[in-house]
């Protein structure tokens, strides 16, 4: 599984990502963890997801980062807490084991599920369930999106962005904003417990985020949908301020 993930738009969209996480979801997690703690951080980016949970999570820790992009990897693991320490991998993350996971405190991840298919999370669970290994998976994309003011158009163009979103691609066919959901389901079947909190984005048409985001929102609706027309849909939102609630989940899921 790969997906591409400029540091720029990383690094645009983390204040918004810092805010939407369930900090409550993190609380609870923390009770959980006995330290010294092994925490692998799947696609870990820029390291964003590590910077907001070290330091809510108890001391000592250790964070495995998995990541397929090299330069990623070394920002990643350069800009995290000085009060832990690092490694790197690069690799396929859905192809860990309960073998890969032994020794492991929490799994966690950011904005990655909706990359994985039906089979690889329900995997995913099965790793886990071998060493009972926890996970938080933050800001899964549901694909709600909600705008003030509101247009005919908006569910349209968010129809077509969520079939591109549940695009089959390399053979693979993805979850997108069904991701939260399965992996719900498929955590509880391998025997956890699921808790499952809102965490939607709260965008400004002022903000560069914004911007960032409609662009791609729109490009990726005309690429799954190539005859849709929306130079005036685009033209209407620019003549006027704009927020938008882009909805994504966090789940925390623990074996007892």
């Amino acid at each position: 599984m790969t997906g591409d993930f400029s540091p720029t738009w990383l690094t645009l969209r983390e204040p918004a990502d810092a805010a939407a996480r369930s900090a409550g979801l993190a609380g609870e997690l923390a009770g959980r963890l006995t330290p010294p703690l092994v925490i692998r951080d799947l696609g870990c980016g820029t390291g964003s997801l590590g910077r907001w949970l070290s330091p809510r999570l108890p001391k000592p820790q250790h964070w495995i980062l998995h990541d397929h992009d090299p330069a990623l990897l070394e920002h990643a693991g350069r800009s995290l807490p000085g009060d832990v320490s690092t490694e790197a991998r690069a690799g396929d993350v859905t192809a860990l084991t309960g073998d890969d996971l032994a020794g492991t405190s929490l799994i966690a991840c950011s904005a990655l599920l909706d990359l994985f298919t039906a089979a690889e999370v329900e995997d995913l669970a099965a790793a886990c369930a071998v060493h009972r290994t926890p996970v938080l998976f933050t800001l899964s994309v549901t694909g709600e999106v909600t705008f003030d003011p509101a247009h005919e158009r908006d569910a349209e163009i968010a129809e077509a962005f969520n079939a591109h979103q549940r695009r089959e691609a390399g053979g693979r066919r993805l979850l997108g904003p069904d991701a939260a959901t399965v992996a719900a389901a498929a955590f509880e079947k391998a025997g956890a417990t699921v808790a499952l909190r809102p965490a939607p984005w709260q965008l400004s048409s002022s903000e560069p985020l914004a911007a960032e985001w409609f662009a791609g929102w729109l490009a990726a609706a005309r690429e799954q949908r190539p005859g849709l027309r929306l130079d005036d849909y685009r033209r209407w939102r620019a003549e006027r301020t704009w927020t938008a609630s882009v909805g994504h989940l966090d789940l925390l899921a623990a074996f007892h």
